[in-house]
């Protein structure tokens, strides 16, 4: 089982003209996968309504990158698809890592306020003797 990559067929010998002189075919492999636009991604992240418009800027891009893959302009489309999933993933970042940084701050909080409060109840619940007030 072959499984080197990038994967060459296989090549023919080159044919000879009458008068002796080699020709040079190319053999061009099948195409690659078209590339993917992410519109979807970018619709959810338009939808989300993130800060700085994100979403909508993925959204640009994805749609400008269907239509270079509708057109045939698959390097261009490459381009514009790799720019619309950059955008998606700042637009993931940005919904995900507020609302994680405000849990993790509600709850060492909510540890630190339970720390003082025991301190406190600790404090409070001292008995105090009379002689000490001599």
């Amino acid at each position: 089982m072959d499984t080197a990559y990038p994967r060459e067929e296989p090549r023919a010998p080159t044919p000879r003209k009458a008068d002796g002189a080699a020709h040079t075919a190319v053999a061009l492999g099948a195409p690659g996968p078209p590339p993917r636009d992410h519109l979807l991604w970018s619709l959810f992240s338009t939808l989300y309504l993130n800060l700085c418009c994100l979403g909508f800027l993925a959204l640009a891009y994805s749609v400008k990158a269907r239509d270079q893959k509708v057109a045939g302009d698959l390097v261009e489309a490459r381009r514009l698809a790799s720019k619309a999933k950059c955008y998606n993933i700042l637009a993931a970042m940005w919904a995900l890592v507020p609302p994680l940084l405000l849990l993790a701050l509600v709850v060492t909080g909510a540890l630190h306020l339970s720390r003082l409060a025991k301190d406190s109840a600790a404090f409070f619940s001292t008995k105090f003797d009379d002689s000490d007030y001599d």
